[in-house]
């Protein structure tokens, strides 16, 4: 992982007008007070016997620690907070604010900073749709409070 180069994007995420709508923007997915990047990308795993795999989630969770740590440096800890309730939430026809419903969709759970200076929270996850797809490890930012 390039942590200056993940650092810039999330510096990036924290400056940057967010899209007046849905779509995609040169970093990755936005709308309204909101904007996301996947900051690594893995290969997919439809030939793998599992080794691959097991060996991958644990380097991002890894990475994602790691720019955790630097982010702390900055910002103090992180919340850590499960998103399956929200996705759970999502599922039984709740109306969830975005980004916080597209990003249950993608990570099981975040770690999550209010951003002193840019009035932003700023979140870290690491997603993968199934077993057989990449992972991604994702920075979001945004001004709607998580619910």
């Amino acid at each position: 992982m390039d942590i200056t180069r993940c650092l810039a994007t999330v510096d990036l995420l924290c400056t940057r007008e967010f899209p007046a709508e849905y779509g995609r923007t040169d970093v990755g997915p936005g709308g309204p007070g909101w904007l996301a990047a996947a900051l690594q990308i893995s290969r997919d795993f439809w030939e793998d016997d599992g080794t691959a795999w097991e060996e991958t989630v644990d380097q991002y969770e890894a990475d994602r620690d790691g720019l955790s740590e630097r982010l702390t440096d900055r910002w103090g800890p992180p919340h850590v907070i499960s998103l399956a309730s929200v996705l759970e939430r999502s599922m039984e026809g709740e109306d969830i604010p975005e980004p916080w419903d597209w990003l249950a969709q993608h990570v099981p759970d975040v770690h999550l900073w209010r951003h002193p200076d840019a009035a932003r929270w700023v979140a870290l996850g690491v997603s993968q749709w199934d077993r057989e797809l990449p992972f991604e490890l994702l920075a979001l930012a945004t001004e709607t409070d998580p619910p």
